[in-house]
């Protein structure tokens, strides 16, 4: 169906190695783009393009450091120059660091909201004049249940979220007049390395996460393909600044 083929555009996506990235990452490319994972663990990358070959898909790695605004205006340029355009950039890399709000250092406070909250930025920002030239294109922001919600343990993590919903809608705004559609999606408990962490280190977690999730599980990976497909392709031109939750119809809870 033409509303939701991708077949001739180019894609990256940041921390698309692993966990939600590598979920969407898979759905880009089953729907026919040509795929270009961002990450800065080369093996793991390769590992990822190799399981989007075996789907038939195309994918190519671009190393890739979310902290810095340099690397991530580099891998715009990159991109454009090795597959010749940028049509759907997706902003996925992200980092954690669990603590209380008085034990965190400048340094871990920074380097969170870098990589959360500025790369999704700084990578949109140089993308925009190509899309333009093209005549549009889709930006996709990957936020959180704490774009929401907060908890005592993720100060920078919910400050550099709450940004990606807000930073989605002004830029929504200010580009909607250049066809470019940017929007987010708000992932909630969704089994990957760092939520497996999670469950480790905080006690109950996991029976309290299925206890309120109405879907009765975790998500997984792949609950992300369809709606990374969706934002896109052209089924979602006139939807733009949106907020998707994905969790299960864990945040419809009181």
């Amino acid at each position: 169906m033409r509303l939701f083929d991708l077949s001739g555009k180019v894609a990256v996506v940041t921390g698309g190695n692993g966990g939600i990235g590598l979920g969407m990452a898979k759905g880009l490319a089953e729907a026919g783009a040509a795929v270009a994972i961002a990450a800065r663990d080369a093996a793991k990358a390769e590992a990822a393009v190799a399981e989007i070959a075996k789907l038939g898909g195309r994918a190519s790695f671009v190393s890739f450091d979310a902290g810095k605004a340099e690397s991530c205006r580099a891998l715009i340029e990159t991109v454009g120059r090795q597959l010749g355009r940028l049509d759907i950039l997706v902003n996925n890399a992200g980092i954690s660091i669990r603590k209380r709000p008085e034990e965190y250092s400048d340094e871990e406070w920074q380097s969170v909201l870098d990589v959360n909250l500025n790369s999704a930025f700084w990578c949109a920002q140089a993308a925009y004049s190509g899309m333009c030239q093209r005549g549009g294109g889709k930006i996709i922001n990957i936020g959180s249940m704490m774009s929401l919600f907060a908890a005592p343990y993720s100060a920078p993590y919910a400050a550099s979220k709450g940004g990606i919903l807000q930073t989605t809608r002004a830029l929504a705004v200010a580009w909607a007049k250049d066809n470019i559609q940017v929007n987010a999606i708000l992932p909630g408990w969704i089994d990957t390395e760092l939520t497996r962490r999670a469950r480790s280190q905080v006690p109950g977690l996991n029976e309290r996460v299925l206890a309120r999730t109405p879907a009765g599980r975790w998500g997984e990976p792949e609950d992300f393909a369809g709606i990374a497909a969706f934002l896109a392709a052209p089924a979602s031109d006139f939807i733009t600044g949106a907020a998707i939750v994905v969790d299960g119809g864990y945040s419809s809870l009181a």
